[in-house]
């Protein structure tokens, strides 16, 4: 009769199942909208999961839109998905999130998770990329790359908001990584660059008055039109914006002119209050360039 440590000793190891990932994303191209359309006319689309399009009719005089949204619910580590939209000259489009990115806890196994956003317009065209927040739970591991190619002649809006942690769960981003790198083309050119990090001491890295300073949630907002080029024609849409921060004291923040293009930042505590100074300065942009002083009614909430 077999002992039962030899039936332990025959019995064949079970293999822990390997958890099924995402890969996928959205591809789209878009070209001027029809005479007698608004919007724009797409080209081109390609979409796979946990990546989906969804392409609502836009208001009355304003740009095509396109909304990206993630069927996963969120993202966790070894998850992979990328947003690459085209506008051809004369193309304008508003691309927007559905609703903000979750970012789940990793296990130290998993690789991070990783978001690719590449972003094209060609020569008169107007590019709207509008996000949601990306939320990082506790323990999440993100890398992001976000490329941007612009010709001369094409305008451009395009934003970004992280908040560390589920705050409203009394959770905080403690552990973790992000990489997260920003480039900037003009013409093929690199014009901007940008490199974070977070890892290690999370914590002390928020904390610090060289860092964050207790900041839970920051914003960043380029605002790219050929009317910047100088800073003379520049230092009206600059004034603008820094008395718009300085209308929203809750919220630490400047603006910049680089190499003809503005460049604005916000760090706040509470992520509502960020939010609501990312859409005011978000609303004075837009409606500079030409379009409707209000946020997309699909990005309110």
């Amino acid at each position: 009769m077999m002992s039962e440590q030899g039936l332990k000793q025959d019995r064949p190891a079970l293999e822990r199942p390997a958890l099924e990932r995402g890969n996928g994303g959205v591809t789209a191209r878009f070209g001027p909208a029809l005479p007698g359309r608004g919007g724009a006319r797409l080209l081109d689309l390609y979409q796979s999961d946990p990546g989906r399009a969804l392409l609502p009719d836009p208001e009355p005089g304003e740009p095509g839109t396109l909304v990206m949204v993630t069927t996963s619910g969120g993202l966790t580590g070894g998850d992979r998905l990328a947003l690459d939209l085209t506008l051809e000259p004369g193309a304008r489009v508003t691309a927007m999130a559905q609703a903000a990115e979750k970012l789940y806890r990793s296990t130290a196994s998993d690789h991070p998770t990783l978001l690719t956003q590449d972003l094209r317009a060609g020569q008169g065209a107007w590019l709207e990329w509008l996000p949601q927040e990306t939320i990082l739970f506790d323990g999440a591991r993100l890398e992001r790359h976000t490329r941007i190619d612009l010709d001369p002649g094409a305008e451009a809006l395009i934003g970004d908001m992280l908040v560390y942690g589920r705050l409203a769960h009394g959770e905080r981003f403690t552990r973790g990584e992000l990489f997260d790198r920003w480039d900037l083309r003009r013409a093929g050119r690199l014009v901007w660059t940008e490199r974070q990090a977070l890892q290690d001491d999370i914590p002390a890295m928020l904390a610090a008055p060289a860092g964050f300073h207790g900041a839970l949630a920051q914003a960043s907002l380029l605002f790219v039109r050929p009317g910047l080029a100088s800073e003379s024609s520049a230092a009206p849409t600059l004034a603008a914006l820094r008395a718009l921060l300085e209308a929203h004291p809750e919220v630490r923040g400047g603006a910049t002119r680089l190499d003809g293009f503005i460049l604005a930042r916000l760090l706040a505590v509470d992520p509502l209050a960020l939010r609501r100074a990312f859409a005011a300065l978000w609303r004075h942009c837009r409606a500079e360039a030409g379009w409707a002083d209000a946020m997309p009614r699909l990005w309110l909430r």
